[in-house]
């Protein structure tokens, strides 16, 4: 087993950055090159040391040595983190100097992947981490907080063995099979399976919010042309971030920035106005709109109500109908320029503003935020990926084909096969099964470092 290394803190310019090394060499590789007051070889583990980092003599930095020795580290094996100064001359002269003296270059995720293998941690927990790290609101890390400590995977496990024991009960019945002797219990197998079946639907109805937690809620601002739109991103973002001018068809592709309303992140879109035209580039433009469209969590249609109201209310019913499984949002934008009219939308919501009122923004964020609030749940311990949506969709099918099964008196070889089927995909999700294409799957969209 090669002992690596790496940057554990963000690169760049820093007061302080830590590096990484673990393996079965770390303690003799960083004694070489360490100064301090002490052996690493004399101390405890999760000691800090204090001393002078030296190569060939000179002296590279004041730094200190925590030392976490195998079993009780990260990655389960013998750990050592230098704490130096930040910035990239003294943090890559400390990494060039260590692989100079033993060390290999880590490769991304490759600590986190070795505390897996190493049965520090399981795939969930292991999952959890890049979700904790990336994390886009606060709602979104403490759910990733929760699945870090691993209380959900001992609830699959125990699923897990329960399905792997009552398949193993079907097949030893067919060696019974001429003396009619029952050793499953149908009662057991059934409430297993309503169990296994409970939890995969509630988390795969989850998916949706965990989507959300983990990348943010998206909304697009769709229109006609000259509607508003870019003055209406320019003010939720408080900045000056799209054109805006009288000029039609300004804006050719979309733009996406993003903000925070009450700790939940929003991802903006602004969108070319929707309209026939001869010109190439704004018609492709136009065609990513609709793209936008089916992507989006929130799709708010701004409509300027001083002109053109049949033809975009008569747009805005079209693109309803299109995307009826899309959630909307109509904004009838310049209010203030008309006086005693209601506008409203009996099927969706409906808000009535002026885009370059702050009190309106504000009153239009307030609403944005409760449409994206009903969509999270922040009740669940996991956020749900797809490889673990995928997963747990199998398990679903296997499980209720095992149902079906039972419900229909058929052989307890065909209703073992399910089971087993099902046991095998959950087994997949906290990592009780898995292969070296999926692991290197999952680490590689790690950073390298963690």
């Amino acid at each position: 087993m090669k002992t690596i290394v790496a940057q554990a803190t963000a690169i760049g310019i820093s007061g302080l950055a830590v590096i990484r090394v673990s393996g079965p060499q770390s303690f003799e590789i960083v004694s070489k090159v360490f100064n301090g007051n002490k052996k690493i070889s004399e101390v405890n583990s999760h000691t800090i040391l204090y001393g002078n980092f030296i190569d060939n003599e000179n002296i590279i930095d004041d730094v200190t040595i925590s030392i976490f020795k195998s079993p009780h580290s990260y990655t389960g094996e013998d750990v050592i983190e230098i704490g130096c100064h930040g910035g990239k001359v003294i943090t890559l002269k400390i990494i060039d100097t260590l692989i100079c003296n033993g060390c290999v270059l880590a490769g991304p995720g490759e600590f986190t992947q070795r505390a897996f293998v190493n049965g520090r941690i399981d795939l969930v927990q292991a999952e959890a981490v890049v979700d904790l790290i990336h994390s886009t609101s606060l709602t979104g890390a403490i759910t990733a907080s929760r699945q870090l400590r691993g209380g959900f995977t001992k609830h699959l496990n125990k699923l897990y063995d329960n399905l792997v024991k009552i398949a193993s009960l079907l097949e030893l019945e067919l060696d019974f099979a001429e003396d009619a002797i029952d050793i499953a219990n149908k009662d057991e197998i059934n409430n297993t399976l309503l169990e296994t079946k409970l939890l995969c639907s509630k988390l795969i109805a989850s998916y949706k919010s965990a989507t959300i937690l983990r990348d943010g809620f998206y909304v697009a601002i769709v229109g006609l042309p000259n509607s508003g739109k870019s003055t209406l991103f320019n003010a939720l973002l408080n900045k000056t971030r799209a054109i805006v001018s009288d000029i039609p068809g300004t804006t050719r592709d979309y733009i996406e920035d993003g903000m925070f309303i009450n700790n939940v992140a929003i991802k903006l879109i602004d969108t070319a106005g929707l309209r026939k035209t001869s010109d190439y580039v704004e018609a492709e433009g136009i065609k990513l709109v609709y793209d936008k469209i089916s992507e989006a969590n929130l799709v708010v249609f701004l409509r300027d109500i001083t002109e053109n109201t049949e033809q975009s209310l008569k747009l805005y019913n079209n693109i309803k109908e299109k995307y009826n499984d899309q959630t909307f949002l109509l904004v009838n934008n310049k209010s203030d320029l008309i006086k005693n009219s209601s506008f409203h939308d009996n099927n969706h919501n409906c808000i009535n503003i002026s885009a370059k009122n702050p009190t309106d923004i504000e009153k239009l964020k307030s609403v944005i935020w409760d449409i994206a609030n009903n969509c999270v749940d922040k009740d669940e311990d996991i956020l749900l990926n797809q490889r673990q949506f995928i997963l747990l969709s199998n398990v679903l099918q296997a499980v209720n084909s095992a149902i079906d099964g039972l419900e229909k008196n058929m052989s307890n070889e065909f209703i073992a096969i399910d089971i087993k089927n099902a046991a095998e995909n959950l087994g997949a999700v906290s990592g009780r099964q898995w292969n070296e294409e999926v692991l290197n799957s999952i680490f590689s969209k790690f950073c390298i470092g963690k």
